[in-house]
């Protein structure tokens, strides 16, 4: 079968699917094949194979609601790709702003070799990043979820930052423990409410794990103990950023914070609440 022959197909059994974005065809294509999506149309006589064999359970899966990201286990973040698992939220484009604003804050600690912490940190997206955009930093990656630290130490490895990677198993109380001091801590925490949660598209419901983002009755409660915790996680001057709910960027400015300093919230590129900052206060000298 000729390329142009399985695209063909491919486009045909997607227009049926619901809520498929436009050139998922061609993401699904690229993936069975191997041939990489800016060359499809260059190599439209090519054989392919059987590669039909492999593209129908995908293009199945896609049709019976699962995420693309899921159907495909992998997806980009920051110019890189993560592998997920069912035990892992699908990377963001809203998350990597995060990511951008941590990178930053790490680039600002006067540490030769600074640390940081990322906490629920699910594919390891947001810690990986950090340690590859930062080569002199070292990351402490913790999660609830075993399933979600196979992965996040599996991405860490691929992307040859592994020997300045840690992940560990706790819970969000555990981490507040731990004991460290950390130049930045970053966290893209549970924010959804109760009452958002039927509010939710069916496939973030039916496929992405509901630990990893429903968070009380008003969204806040990972948040809020996170940043009455976090002066006691940061060293002098470190920096907290987390992503919140589009609505929450006036609560999450006017949580208790001890000795930290907020340092604002901040708006994603489609211009919503989405970050929130807070530095800890210096030394008294």
């Amino acid at each position: 079968m000729r390329l142009s022959e399985l695209l063909a197909i491919c486009r045909r059994e997607m227009a049926g699917v619901r809520d498929a974005a436009p050139g998922e065809a061609e993401i699904l294509v690229s993936a069975v094949t191997g041939i990489p999506r800016g060359r499809l149309f260059l190599s439209m006589d090519d054989d392919v194979g059987d590669a039909a064999g492999r593209l129908f359970p995908l293009v199945a899966r896609r049709a019976a609601g699962e995420p693309l990201q899921y159907v495909l286990g992998a997806w980009d973040f920051f110019g890189r790709e993560f592998r997920l698992s069912a035990d892992t939220l699908i990377p963001r484009p809203e998350t990597e702003g995060l990511a951008e604003l941590a990178v930053a804050a790490l680039r600002r600690s006067p540490m030769a070799r600074p640390l940081a912490l990322d906490v629920g940190t699910g594919s390891g997206a947001i810690a990986v990043t950090l340690a590859a955009e930062v080569p002199e930093a070292r990351v402490v990656a913790t999660d609830i979820s075993c399933g979600a630290l196979l992965a996040a130490r599996g991405n860490a490895a691929r992307h040859g930052v592994a020997s300045r990677f840690l992940p560990i198993r706790c819970d969000l109380l555990s981490a507040l423990k731990c004991g460290e001091r950390f130049d930045v801590v970053v966290s893209n925490p549970p924010y959804v409410a109760e009452g958002e949660w039927l509010l939710l598209p069916p496939e973030v419901r039916d496929h992405e794990p509901p630990g990893a983002l429903l968070a009380g009755r008003d969204g806040l409660s990972v948040l809020r103990p996170l940043v009455a915790g976090a002066a006691g996680l940061l060293s002098p001057g470190g920096e907290l950023w987390c992503e919140i709910g589009a609505s929450q960027g006036e609560a999450a400015s006017s949580l208790p914070c001890g000795s930290l300093r907020p340092l604002g919230v901040f708006q994603d590129l489609a211009g919503r609440d989405r970050y929130a900052g807070w530095k800890k206060r210096e030394r008294e000298r």
